[in-house]
C-alpha cells in the first residue's frame, strides 16, 4: 500500500469512527439549547460540523432530522430521518420520519413508518399511541381506536390512549363504551376540562342529562371563559326543560364568543318553543350567518323583503332555505303575499315543485338549481315569511292552504287500495337521517307493532326505508307498501287524501297531511322542534293535528301505547 492509499484508508477510518458518548452528549446538549432558543441555523451548523467528523453516525443524522423538523423544514427532516434509518432502523428514527411525513400530508407513507416502528417494538405503549394519533390524522378513526386499545393492554394507565379511545368512541356515537374509558381517564388524571366535556357529551347521548349537566358545571368551574362549555350547559338544561336557564347560558356563550352564531339561533328557537314568537322569529334569522350547509340567503342585487315595504305590483322570489317540511309549513303565507298585490315566484326542491305550483298566489314554481329565473323585484326565504308577516301565537294562519289533489290521481290510488272496509291509516316512522335530531325523532319500524294490532288497514308512506327496517316491513303482509310509486309530493298528497288518518313522526309528511287538512297524529320527542310548542296536544299551525308527546322518561313505547289506545277507540267509534 503506497502512502496515498494509507492516507485515504486512515481518513476513511476516522470518518467511520463513531463519536464517543461524551462527545455526543456535548453536541446533543448544545443543539437542544439552540432549539430552545429557536436558533435553528446555529443548531444545524453544530450538527453539520459533527457530521463532518462522523458522516455515517445514525444518532447525528437523526439529530439533524429533529433540528430540521423543529425549523418546520419537513422535507429535509424526512430526508435526514431516512438516512438515519438506512444505517439503523430504530423506532425513534421511524417515528421522526412518520411525524415529518404527516406534516407533509403524506399520510400513507407516515402510517407505514409508524407501523414499522411498532413492529420493531410491539411492547411499547407509546409507539402504539403515536400510531393511533397518526391514524386519526389520516381519518381512520376505527383503526385508531384499535391502536389505542393495544397501547392500553400494555399500559392500562396510559392517559392519552385512554382519553383518545373515549373521545373517538363518543364521536362514533358509541356512548356507553366511551363512558368506561372517560371514567377511567378521570380517575387517572382528575379535573381535566377535555375529559369532562367529552364525558358530558357521552352522558348527553345516553339521555343522562343531569349527569351531563354536572360534568359541564365542573368543566365550567375549571374554565369559566369557555363559550363551548356554556353552550353545552344550555343544551343539557334544554333537555331538562329549564328553558330560562338554557337561554341565559346561550347568551353567555355568545357574549364570550360573538362568533358563535348557533347560540343566537338556539335562543331564537327556544323563544319560539316557549311561545315568544315576536322575539323568536327575529332571533332565528341568525341562521343565515351559520356556515354551510346550513340555511343560505340568496346573494342577489335585489333587496331582501321582510315585510317592511309594500309589495303591491311587485314580483317576490320565494326560495326554500331549510327542509321539505319547512317549505310546506310556511307556504301558507303565499296567498297572504298575493293578497297584498304581489306576484310570487317560488324556487323549491324538485319533488315539491308540482305541489307548490298549486298553492294560491304562486305564479311560477321552479326547481332549485335552475340556471335562471324570471325577473323579480324582491326576495325572501320561505322560512322568513312568519317574521315578514309578524306572526304571533294568536295570528298563525291555520286554515288548510294546499289545494285538493286532482280527482283522477285520487281515484287511481283508491283503486289500488281496494275496498274501504276498515279505517285506513298511513304510517311514517323515520325522517331524514342527516337531521341533527334524528335519533330522537325517528323510530325503528318494529316499534309500531302494538299499533298494528288494531283492526285497521295500514298503508306505508315511508320513503327512504332504512336497511334495518326492510325485513320487518317485508314480514308484515298486513301493511300495504306502494311507496315505490310516490314519485313526488303530489302523488303522496293524492294517497294521503285516500286515508282516514296519518300517524307519523316529525317529518315532511306530517306537514303535508296537516296542510291538506287531513286527520294527523304526530309522535314527538320530549323536547320537540320549536314549531310544536310545549304542554299541548294540538297545534296552532294545523287544526286537524293531534300531538302525542314523550313524557320525562323519553320512552316512545309509552307514546305508542297511547296512540294504540286512541286508534282502537277511533276504530270502535267508526
Amino acid at each position: 500500500m503506497n502512502r496515498r492509499e494509507r492516507r485515504a484508508a486512515a481518513a476513511k477510518s476516522k470518518r467511520d469512527t463513531s463519536a464517543s458518548p461524551a462527545d455526543m452528549a456535548v453536541v446533543f446538549n448544545a443543539v437542544v439549547a439552540d432549539l430552545r432558543a429557536q436558533k435553528y441555523l446555529d443548531a444545524q451548523i453544530r450538527c453539520q460540523r459533527a457530521l463532518e467528523q462522523n458522516p455515517e453516525n445514525p444518532e447525528l443524522l437523526h439529530l439533524m432530522a429533529l433540528v430540521c423538523f423543529n425549523a418546520a423544514q419537513f422535507e429535509h427532516a424526512a430526508e435526514w430521518a431516512l438516512r438515519a434509518i438506512a444505517r439503523e432502523p430504530k423506532p425513534a428514527y421511524l417515528t421522526t420520519l412518520g411525524t415529518a411525513l404527516l406534516n407533509l400530508g403524506r399520510h400513507d407513507d407516515a402510517l407505514d413508518a409508524f407501523t414499522r416502528a411498532v413492529q420493531r417494538r410491539p411492547d411499547d405503549a407509546g409507539l402504539w399511541n403515536t400510531l393511533g394519533n397518526a391514524l386519526i390524522e389520516a381519518g381512520r378513526q376505527t383503526e385508531a381506536i384499535s391502536s389505542f386499545q393495544r397501547a392500553l393492554t400494555i399500559d392500562p394507565r396510559h392517559v392519552d390512549s385512554t382519553f383518545k379511545t373515549g373521545l373517538l368512541l363518543e364521536q362514533q356515537g358509541r356512548f356507553q363504551e366511551a363512558l368506561a374509558y372517560l371514567n377511567n381517564c378521570e380517575t387517572l388524571l382528575p379535573d381535566q376540562v377535555a375529559t369532562l366535556i367529552t364525558r358530558a357529551r357521552a352522558l348527553y347521548g345516553l339521555n343522562r342529562f343531569e349527569d351531563a349537566l354536572s360534568d359541564n358545571r365542573r368543566a365550567q368551574a375549571l374554565d369559566p371563559q369557555n363559550a363551548y362549555i356554556h353552550a353545552h350547559l344550555a343544551h343539557a338544561l334544554l333537555e331538562l326543560h329549564r328553558f330560562e336557564e338554557a337561554i341565559a347560558f346561550h347568551r353567555t356563550a355568545h357574549a364570550l364568543d360573538p362568533s358563535r352564531v348557533e347560540a343566537e339561533c338556539s335562543i331564537g328557537e327556544l323563544q319560539l318553543l316557549t311561545g315568544n314568537f315576536e322575539a323568536g322569529w327575529a332571533g332565528r334569522e341568525a341562521r343565515f350567518r351559520l356556515p354551510p350547509p346550513c340555511s343560505l340567503r340568496l346573494q342577489v342585487p335585489q333587496p331582501l323583503w321582510l315585510g317592511d315595504e309594500s309589495v303591491d305590483g311587485k314580483t317576490v322570489l320565494l326560495y326554500s332555505d331549510e327542509g321539505l317540511g319547512d317549505t310546506i309549513q310556511f307556504a301558507r303565507y303565499v296567498p297572504m303575499l298575493a293578497a297584498r298585490g304581489a306576484r310570487a315566484i317560488m324556487v323549491v326542491e324538485k319533488q315539491l315543485c308540482s305541489l307548490m305550483s298549486g298553492v294560491a298566489g304562486v305564479t311560477e314554481c321552479l326547481p332549485k338549481g335552475v340556471q335562471s329565473s324570471p325577473p323579480f323585484d324582491l326576495h325572501c326565504p320561505i322560512g322568513s315569511l312568519p317574521l315578514a308577516f309578524q306572526t304571533r301565537l294568536d295570528t298563525v294562519p291555520a286554515a288548510p292552504y294546499l289545494p285538493p289533489p286532482a280527482a283522477e290521481r285520487v281515484q287511481a290510488w283508491e283503486r289500488r287500495l281496494g275496498a274501504r272496509d276498515r279505517l285506513r291509516v298511513g304510517l311514517v316512522w323515520s325522517g331524514n337521517r342527516q337531521h341533527k335530531n334524528d335519533k330522537n325523532r325517528s323510530l325503528p319500524f318494529h316499534t309500531l307493532s302494538p299499533i298494528l294490532e288494531v283492526d285497521a288497514t295500514f298503508v306505508s308512506l315511508q320513503k327512504d326505508l332504512r336497511p334495518d327496517d326492510q325485513p320487518f316491513l317485508k314480514a308484515r303482509s298486513d301493511v300495504i307498501d306502494l311507496t315505490a310509486d310516490l314519485t313526488d309530493f303530489t302523488e303522496t298528497a293524492a294517497l294521503v287524501s285516500c286515508l282516514d288518518l296519518v300517524i307519523t313522526v316529525d317529518t315532511s309528511v306530517a306537514h303535508l297531511a296537516g296542510a291538506l287538512g287531513r286527520r294527523t297524529w304526530i309522535l314527538l320527542p320530549y323536547t320537540p322542534d320549536f314549531r310544536w310548542l310545549l304542554d299541548r296536544d294540538d297545534s296552532p299551525w294545523y287544526p286537524t293535528m293531534r300531538l302525542f308527546r314523550q313524557d320525562e322518561s323519553r320512552d316512545y313505547g309509552r307514546v305508542i301505547e297511547r296512540v294504540r289506545a286512541a286508534l282502537a277507540e277511533l276504530v270502535a267509534t267508526r
